[in-house]
């Protein structure tokens, strides 16, 4: 994972489970690139789905890498749905609740739901609020492309990747990986 979408491992339940968070801040670069009218015709800026999409992608990769020790290298084959009801703009904080729906020798599909908490000024934290489902394919690459060959290193999980297992109190899902 050369660029991280997901702050820290919230949950994790081998074989079923994972929940990652991100705090979505104005000092990223990519929101400044990116606004929506609000209800009162001001632009602010947002978070794209796209990247909103990929923090999914990173939390259930990592869910489905961890099945098996990390040993395949995992990457995204295929969005299946993605539907996203509402923006995501600085100071509100992202929920990715990855399932597992099932693996095998050639790759895993995994399901999940992005909810979304604002941080309000004088009134806390809001609820967490339901804001999309995406479902995913994934395919273990060194599996599935017979002949070609790979670099031995685990090209997707690497450095920012330990990091985020590390400070998650999740390392020992990689050691031996």
């Amino acid at each position: 994972m050369r660029w991280s979408w997901i702050d820290r491992i919230v949950a994790y339940e081998p074989g079923r489970r994972m929940v990652a968070v991100k705090g979505v801040s104005l000092a990223e670069d990519h929101l400044h690139d990116h606004f929506e009218d609000d209800e009162r015709g001001i632009a602010k800026p947002v978070m794209p789905a796209a990247l909103i999409i990929e923090g999914m992608a990173q939390t259930s990769g990592i869910l489905v890498g961890a099945e098996r020790r990390f040993r395949e290298k995992v990457i995204l084959a295929k969005i299946s749905r993605a539907e996203l009801s509402e923006d995501v703009g600085p100071g509100e904080v992202l929920r990715y609740d990855a399932e597992l729906e099932r693996i095998d020798d050639a790759g895993a599909a995994t399901k999940g739901v992005v909810q979304r908490m604002r941080l309000e000024a004088g009134d806390g934290p809001t609820p967490w609020e339901t804001i999309g489902t995406i479902g995913l394919i994934f395919s273990h690459v060194d599996k599935n492309m017979a002949g070609l060959e790979f670099p031995e290193e685990n090209f997707v999980f690497s450095g920012n990747f330990e990091t985020l297992l590390r400070e998650s109190g999740l390392s020992w899902l990689h050691e031996g990986g």
